[in-house]
């Protein structure tokens, strides 16, 4: 089955138990594999997003297309934070660790559980800046960079 229709197929099963994506059961295990035994709970075709949880903390692990560890942000209680894993792990940016303003600044939703957002922008280098903000914040860019 190809990843589209892949996808829509675990939609149309979490539609049809009253679930939707955010609130798919979250993993204990495979934080930074490329392909986790998790669901995968992406809002874009483009990417593979899996959710895991340790007691109060919340970890959300963005692949790329092909399977490729991108980031990962740790979601405390109290804060958003970036983690240590993926090939951009230093491009993560949230409001308690704002990064400079990316290059590009296209970005797109790949996660959304109705308090976090999570959005990936390729840069023109490769890499991929990785926000995650609380989902009031209107400008993504701008609540996760800091000042010039």
């Amino acid at each position: 089955m190809s990843f589209s229709l892949r996808t829509l197929a675990i939609s149309l099963s979490m539609l049809s138990l009253g679930i939707g994506a955010a609130h798919a059961q979250t993993a204990q295990t495979g934080l930074g594999q490329a392909w986790p035994n998790a669901t995968d709970v992406s809002a874009s075709p483009n990417y593979h997003v899996y959710v895991f949880q340790r007691g109060s903390i919340k970890y959300i692990q963005v692949n790329d297309g092909s399977g490729t560890v991108r980031a990962a942000i740790a979601r405390t209680p109290t804060s958003l934070l970036g983690t240590p894993v993926g090939v951009d792990a230093t491009n993560v940016a949230t409001e308690d660790e704002p990064l400079a303003a990316p290059a590009s600044t296209t970005t797109e939703t790949v996660y959304n559980d109705g308090a976090v957002q999570v959005l990936v922008a390729p840069q023109t280098n490769g890499t991929m800046r990785v926000m995650a903000v609380p989902v009031e914040c209107k400008n993504p860019v701008e609540c996760s960079s800091r000042g010039p």
